[in-house]
């Protein structure tokens, strides 16, 4: 079509028909802002033309003549007038119906139509979509043009830089696969690491055996079906040592749960997901797990009235798989979330988080910075706050102390995230000499090893916490706050002696052993447990001597377990 037939005006292709007072209006991003649509270089004009030559002579020469400026794709349907989308809208290109023939005449120039009904002319990124009759066969066909744009990933190098794993959300056509073929050419080329790109459909890489220049120097594994893409992104880490993984379009609970095993195997994941916003992953129960999954947890009475909310509520269930997601809201504004976990936890407990609004310029650079409020629930795109004044920050909290803590068989990560999470002014040291106060597990605590035995000899608090995860600790943290019952050793054995009854009475355990403690704090706790007409023993010798909160109660006329010499 660009060759033989006739002269092709370049010029012309490039213009579109536009005026010049038209040449920055064309389009627009989420928020309504003109969005300007760079003019195409003598490169681009000649890919998209190879796409433009499969199509039928007319059609070609009226897309020709509308110019290739802002062209999405062309749409040929059956019986119908063919269209050519542009961003600032449809364009008729003729008033005669598309036919059979011209459609099986497009088909025969491109590939063969895979699973997905997707095909493609070799070495380019063009995208031609199929839609079939109930017997197979074509009656519709999206001819899409693809573009590689060199540095639209560089508005996120530097997150990028930080061997973070990134999840890009936005509405389709937004351009998340353009975005994610220059940053995987980034990656390769100029941070210098081993990339594989998992290309299901040859979006990234394009159609054919060798990919397309503009993934750079990244390699690019194809998948046979596309219900098979988890198992080549396992392959993918298994046979090819990759430092980074690139992944389009994860859609089903296999993908995710590959997604999460390659993330937990060091290695930085790139991908894209189906969704619009942070909100929308949030309430999908097959792709919430890339930002750690949702889950509604029972309280108990008492925690439940200290958090001051429902005995049910949702949390986080996992690390994410993703610690960085942005928002593609348009070609030039992006939201971005820097600490997916964080946010989560805020937006799950009613709080308000931030997302980082980032403009991009004409070059790709980041033009300007703002700081956006994100409330839960949110079920559009970030816009700027009216009220600035109502902004609630989630910094420390004035009144918690800013202790000096040594954790001691407890992971450090999760107390990091604990105080983060708490809005504690605490900090974490690695020597008993520069501690406040120690955090332990119960195991530990019992054996009195180590620096546990140094923190007694010098008068540190200890504090045991129950089990392992990030919401003890946070728990404890809040209880430091203001002093108040971590400081005060029998309201502190007292309360978890009330939560090992809320698990034996309410949650079905058949018994709760609890921290060793001496013999006036072990007879309340007797008490207490006598209260709610449980059985409770104790048990080993001075100094760890404990109490054991059992099921059954205590049968009629027998004396109370912590009377006479069994305290």
């Amino acid at each position: 079509m660009l060759d033989d037939d006739y002269e092709v005006d370049e010029q012309a292709l490039i213009d579109g028909g536009l005026d010049d007072e038209d040449a920055d209006d064309e389009g627009g991003d989420a928020d309504g802002r003109a969005e300007p649509i760079a003019p195409l270089s003598e490169e681009e004009v000649r890919e998209i033309g190879l796409l433009v030559s499969t199509l039928p002579p007319r059609i070609a020469e009226a897309v020709e003549r509308a110019g290739y400026r802002g062209l999405i794709e062309v749409v040929l349907d059956f019986g119908r007038l063919p269209t050519a989308r542009y961003r600032s809208g449809d364009v008729t290109l003729s008033d005669t119906e598309v036919t059979e023939q011209e459609l099986s005449q497009v088909v025969s120039q491109v590939s063969e139509f895979g699973d997905d009904n997707r095909a493609g002319i070799p070495r380019t990124l063009h995208r031609v979509s199929a839609i079939r009759n109930r017997r197979g066969h074509i009656v519709g066909l999206t001819c899409r043009v693809g573009r590689s744009v060199s540095g639209s990933g560089t508005i996120m190098r530097d997150l990028i830089e930080s061997g973070r794993s990134i999840l890009l959300l936005g509405r389709p056509g937004v351009g998340k696969t353009t975005m994610l073929r220059d940053v995987a050419r980034m990656l390769a080329d100029e941070i210098g690491k081993r990339v594989v790109i998992v290309d299901t459909s040859n979006e990234i890489g394009g159609d054919g055996d060798i990919p397309h220049r503009g993934i750079g120097a990244s390699r690019r594994m194809q998948v046979q079906h596309p219900h098979l893409q988890h198992e080549v992104m396992i392959e993918a880490v298994e046979n090819h040592t990759p430092e980074v993984i690139v992944i389009d379009e994860i859609g089903t609970a296999l993908e995710a749960d590959a997604a999460r095993t390659i993330a937990e195997r060091g290695v930085q994941l790139v991908g894209t997901a189906h969704g619009t916003t942070l909100s929308n992953l949030m309430q999908n129960p097959t792709l919430s797990d890339l930002i750690g999954g949702i889950e509604s947890v029972t309280l108990g009475d008492e925690e439940a009235r200290r958090r001051g909310t429902q005995k049910t509520i949702l949390e986080r269930r996992a690390p994410p798989t993703f610690q960085v997601l942005i928002e593609i809201q348009g070609f030039n504004r992006l939201a971005v979330h820097e600490d997916v976990a964080a946010t989560v936890d805020a937006l799950l407990r009613g709080f308000e988080a931030e997302a980082e609004i980032r403009h991009i310029g004409r070059g790709g650079e980041i033009e300007t910075v703002e700081r956006m409020p994100l409330r839960a629930p949110v079920d559009r795109p970030l816009e700027p706050d009216e009220a600035p004044e109502r902004r609630q920050m989630l910094s420390a909290a004035p009144a918690g102390p800013a202790l000096r803590l040594l954790p001691f068989g407890i992971s450090r990560a999760r107390l990091e995230a604990a105080i983060a999470s708490a809005r504690s002014g605490s900090t974490i040291v690695d020597s008993v000499r520069d501690a406040d106060a120690v955090l332990t597990l119960r195991p530990y605590y019992r054996q009195r090893s180590g620096p546990l035995k140094q923190a007694e000899e010098r008068g540190i608090p200890i504090y045991v916490l129950r089990n392992n995860t990030s919401q003890q600790m946070e728990r404890q943290l809040l209880a430091l706050r203001g002093g108040g019952e971590a400081s005060d050793p029998t309201t502190a054995a007292l309360r978890e002696t009330e939560e090992a009854i809320a698990d034996v009475a309410m949650r079905g355990a058949s018994s709760v052993e609890l921290t060793p403690q001496g013999a006036y704090i072990r007879r309340l706790q007797h008490e207490l447990a006598s209260r709610h007409g449980l059985r409770s023993i104790s048990k080993g010798n001075e100094p760890f001597r404990r109490v054991t909160v059992l099921q059954e109660a205590a049968p009629p006329g027998r004396d109370l377990p912590w009377s006479g010499s069994r305290r």
